[in-house]
């Protein structure tokens, strides 16, 4: 490893760094995101909203497999990151190495078991009589892509660490506007309906694929031998546990989403909107919400490597410097989102379908409801991703899962129980006003050690005229 190359990590101006290394994660996230977006306006022009609703039926086994991608990427990523504080040129080659084995392993595995469950996937994540078929279609092509998904998604993580988040930026790009540019032609100009929009997909996830193993010859600040690529269960136990949060939060999604695509069609069947309308609108929220979340993740991830190296080289005042730049633009996004939100729904819910009535109705109160503390959730999930960059998974882990687990899930099956369908709409709100209060308590335990060690290792003033080591406070 060049020992010197990340240096400037600890000298550079805060401000100027996170643009340079939040810009380019926050743009991958987004284009990622992008992918289901894109898909979801198209299909919502060419087929229909029951299409839309199809594709958030499969969504979640995308959101599984980036779960997946995120815990080994995300937590190579903050080893290579506390490596590079430390010197530790042995254990930044061997963890990247152990990454790429085991995402290339788990994605085959996970290939597998999506193709031989399913349509019992489907149906447990909320599939109707009137969308399944469509939801078997796209399925179908889009589990195909999974091992360039997973890859890809690893290895964004890993490359933003190395120094190279422009290049992350570009490979993810170029994949999300070739999928915009096939999407329209294989589903209007072919007419392939669902599966033409699945192809374009995986055409595009091939794509940043093939760049990202690219990469791999001319990385920056590590060299991988064959021997890199050898699994270490003792290494991938003290490099996994950085990227369980990110697993963790991401899982959550999955469970969320299967539990209120199932509480949307029952409750939805027994309102006035039916079962399809509050599925496809909430499922185009919680896109759309993904959009916010990338952003968020974004600017938080993308400062992981600041954070990872001064906190491994013993920069703890810098560490607080970097949390507040860090907080101070989560409150930035945070606002501008609530404002949108409240302000346009309508105008939001149309870039995906044109609808009215009883659709447009419930979309709006989505909108309004469901998202309306999301600054709250914004400054909860930097927190989280914080928390994982000082190489703390444990409390990582659990305030990812109060927010969307703990709290959201009971949630979301008891407030329909009181009060109809809307009452699923409540439970973001309720998780984000309690998940953000012990959000703060946590970080000020964080910060007072932050200090401490600060402290600590801070030199001694130098001795005073007369021997004393520096002047006593006057009396009185």
């Amino acid at each position: 490893m060049n020992q010197t190359s990340h240096t400037y990590l600890a000298e550079e101006k805060i401000g100027k760094l996170m643009l340079r290394f939040s810009v380019p994660c926050i743009m991958s996230l987004l284009v990622s995101s992008l992918y289901n977006i894109v898909d979801q306006i198209f299909i919502g022009r060419g087929v229909g909203y029951l299409g839309n609703g199809a594709t958030n039926v499969v969504f979640p086994i995308t959101i599984i497999t980036l779960a997946l991608a995120l815990m080994i990427g995300d937590a190579c990523a903050a080893y290579l990151s506390l490596c590079q504080g430390r010197q530790d040129a042995e254990g930044a080659h061997k963890c990247v190495g152990n990454g790429i084995t085991l995402s290339v392993g788990v994605s085959l595995l996970l290939t597998l078991f999506f193709i031989l469950a399913k349509n019992p996937i489907l149906h447990a994540f909320g599939a109707t009589e009137a969308n399944l078929a469509y939801a078997q279609e796209y399925f179908d092509v889009i589990v195909l892509g999974i091992p360039f998904y997973m890859f890809t998604s690893a290895m964004n993580s890993i490359i933003r660490a190395d120094g190279s988040p422009q290049f992350a930026m570009f490979s993810t790009l170029a994949g999300c506007v070739l999928n915009m540019i096939l999407d329209p032609i294989a589903i209007f100009a072919l007419g392939w309906g669902m599966q033409g929009a699945a192809l374009a997909t995986i055409i595009g996830q091939i794509v940043t694929a093939v760049l990202s193993a690219g990469y791999l010859l001319r990385v920056k600040t590590f060299a991988l031998h064959r021997a890199s690529f050898r699994l270490s269960p003792r290494l991938l136990a003290k490099v996994l546990p950085l990227g369980i949060s990110s697993l963790l939060t991401q899982l959550s999604i999955v469970v969320i989403m299967g539990v209120m695509n199932n509480v949307l069609v029952k409750y939805g069947a027994q309102s006035p909107y039916g079962p399809d309308i509050p599925l496809t609108v909430v499922g185009i929220v919680m896109k759309v919400f993904q959009i916010v979340i990338a952003i968020v993740v974004g600017i938080a991830a993308g400062a992981q490597p600041i954070v990872g190296y001064n906190y491994g080289a013993g920069r703890y005042g810098r560490v607080k410097q970097i949390y507040a730049a860090i907080i101070k633009a989560e409150c930035v996004v945070g606002g501008i989102a609530m404002l949108c939100f409240e302000v346009f729904p309508l105008q939001i819910i149309g870039i995906f379908v044109s609808e009215d009535g009883l659709y447009n109705e419930f979309a709006v109160l989505a909108f309004r409801v469901f998202l309306s503390t999301i600054l709250l959730c914004c400054l909860q999930k930097a927190t989280s991703i914080f928390l994982q960059s000082l190489g703390k998974p444990v409390q990582a882990m659990g305030l990812s899962l109060l927010r969307d687990f703990v709290l959201s899930v009971p949630l979301t099956l008891l407030l329909p129980r009181l009060f109809g369908i809307v009452g699923a709409l409540y439970s973001a709100p309720i998780a984000d006003v309690v998940s953000v209060l012990v959000a703060a308590v946590m970080m000020v335990g964080v910060l007072r050690d932050l200090t401490r060690r600060e402290n600590a290792a801070a030199p001694l003033p130098a001795p005073q005229p007369g021997g004393s080591a520096a002047p006593c406070p006057a009396e009185g």
